[in-house]
């Protein structure tokens, strides 16, 4: 049982030299920008919408791309940008797709029911920009964010929900109840009815999406659960549910190998 929710969802402490990764990944993100390989180009902060954060990074390759493989990124809903992942993009782009990264406000500026509808927002309007499958992936925060948008109560319209062919979710949050006894939930401001509402675990997906949970063995047991918790019920809703434990991974390196164009995280994203 757990006693101490904020312990239990504290990542950065139980990774080694955990507090150098976030500068790690804005260093990669940003060289990854400022020198992408040959063939490929960038489009960077195009808005979807008028609040700030309200902006999307585009790449894509010199031939016509494949789809469309979109990438949500973590940080409880509180932090980071996504200037912080544009590397990620890289093992993708090597494959034929493009690949965009929204951008979304924060809270405490705004509520998680808000930042739910402005990933449908950006979701939309990437699809319009680029023909062809759409491939959903997010990472802690941001794979809740990208499951959200596959359940029956979703935004998107049917015509950009008949183009979404998979989820990739790596190390998601799902059940957001237990976040309401946390300190972090003094920035979320979730209350009870929200966290129910917001919570993928606890509603309904939408039929034919498959989904791969993958989580690193080395995470939090909290992540495992969350993680393994989404499986077990999507695939008793009727859901093509794929699990994965990855090896020797935690939270802030099961993200890796989405940068290398041979990867099997890669492939569970853009098959």
């Amino acid at each position: 049982m757990i006693s101490d929710f904020d312990d239990a969802y504290s990542n950065m402490a139980y990774i080694p030299e955990g507090a150098g990764y976030p500068v790690m990944w804005e260093a990669k993100a940003k060289a990854f920008r400022e020198s992408l390989p040959q063939g490929f180009s960038a489009q960077l902060n195009v808005s979807y919408g008028s609040r700030p954060r309200q902006k999307f990074d585009l790449f894509t390759p010199e031939r016509r791309p494949e789809g469309i493989a979109i990438f949500v990124h973590g940080g409880y809903w509180m932090r980071f940008s996504k200037d912080d992942w544009s590397h990620l993009a890289n093992g993708a782009l090597q494959r034929g797709w493009a690949v965009a990264l929204p951008g979304y406000s924060l809270t405490p500026d705004v509520r998680l029911t808000d930042i739910v509808l402005e990933i449908s927002l950006a979701i939309a309007a990437i699809a319009d920009r680029i023909e062809g499958p759409i491939h959903l992936a997010g990472h802690s925060a941001g794979a809740h964010l990208v499951c959200r948008q596959i359940c029956a109560d979703s935004s998107l319209q049917p015509s950009i929900m008949n183009r979404i062919k998979s989820v990739l979710s790596i190390s998601g949050l799902f059940d957001l109840r237990p976040l309401l006894r946390t300190k972090m939930n003094e920035t979320l401001r979730l209350d009870e009815p929200e966290a129910q509402a917001q919570s993928p675990a606890l509603l309904r997906p939408l039929p034919g999406i498959p989904i791969t949970c993958w989580v690193g063995s080395d995470e939090r047991p909290e992540f495992l659960r969350q993680n393994d918790l989404l499986a077990n019920i999507w695939h008793g809703l009727g859901v093509e549910v794929y699990n994965h434990h990855a090896a020797g991974r935690h939270h802030f390196d099961v993200i890796d190998d989405l940068y290398k164009p041979g990867s099997k995280l890669l492939d569970a994203w853009v098959m």
